[in-house]
């Protein structure tokens, strides 16, 4: 019986680990895998072990990312996924477009990386992608969805303005109580067209959060918020694609 409801305002992917969202009006989604394109690609920082033929999870820190590479939250980028074409620009300067399917374009964008992560880079910079493999914070291949209610909820308590953003989420969803997600643990969340998510785990945040996905600048203390507040530091919750179809901005999920 549905018990519970929440539409989707909005959808991101991260084409690229550590760079900026894409918002999507909709998207298709196939069971046991993220979102097309989600975390495609991410940028090692320095030799991480990685071997794109036999692909696995490694930890964040293996590669550039917001939770110790902040600077990153100021370039824009855009992938084109028919053409794997990434844009990155910053501020004013003229962006730089790169093929990631050939070398050259994979190296014009490690070099531009190195310059902006600086004295934070332990090694050279690589892209890295393997066909299928997504480099999520997480071994298991999942979607993420955040409760608008429980951000704004944060919001209140800490006396300032938290952008949803600084939580990287696939799925932005309005209408349930905040927290409500967490009662959405081991339930599944349909459409009216079939598509079924399974909520599978709480999403623990890092340091990450504290960036401000516009200037660049750690600004809040995100997790240690969560854990004076609530007790806990997650926000957000992580859901396995068990029926796919279509997403869309608007769509109605209803837990079962």
């Amino acid at each position: 019986m549905t018990t519970d409801r929440a539409s989707i305002v909005a959808i991101q992917r991260y084409p690229v680990k550590g760079l900026s969202p894409e918002p999507l009006a909709r998207v298709a989604v196939t069971p046991g895998d993220p979102l097309p394109h989600d975390r495609r690609y991410a940028v090692e920082n320095g030799p991480s072990g990685f071997d794109p033929a036999a692909p696995r999870h490694l930890p964040k820190v293996a590669f550039l990312m917001l939770m110790r590479n902040e600077a990153l939250a100021r370039l824009d980028a855009r992938f084109d996924p028919a053409t794997t074409t990434l844009t990155v620009a910053e501020g004013g300067q003229e962006p730089l477009r790169a093929d990631l399917s050939t070398t050259e374009g994979r190296d014009a964008v490690a070099r531009l990386l190195e310059g902006v992560a600086g004295s934070q880079m332990r090694g050279p910079a690589r892209v890295l992608e393997a066909p299928g493999f997504s480099f999520s914070d997480t071994p298991r291949r999942v979607v993420s969805l955040i409760n608008l209610a429980s951000v704004r909820a944060l919001e209140q308590r800490m006396g300032a303005p938290v952008d949803p953003l600084r939580f990287r989420g696939n799925l932005h969803l309005e209408g349930l109580p905040p927290w409500g997600e967490f009662d959405l643990l081991d339930r599944e969340l349909a459409t009216a067209a079939g598509v079924r998510l399974r909520v599978v785990k709480r999403i623990q945040r890092c340091a990450a959060t504290q960036v401000d996905p516009v200037t660049g600048f750690r600004d809040l203390d995100i997790p240690g918020a969560l854990d004076r507040f609530y007790g806990h530091t997650d926000c957000g919750v992580y859901a396995e694609v068990v029926a796919g179809g279509e997403l869309a901005v608007g769509d109605v999920l209803a837990a079962q």
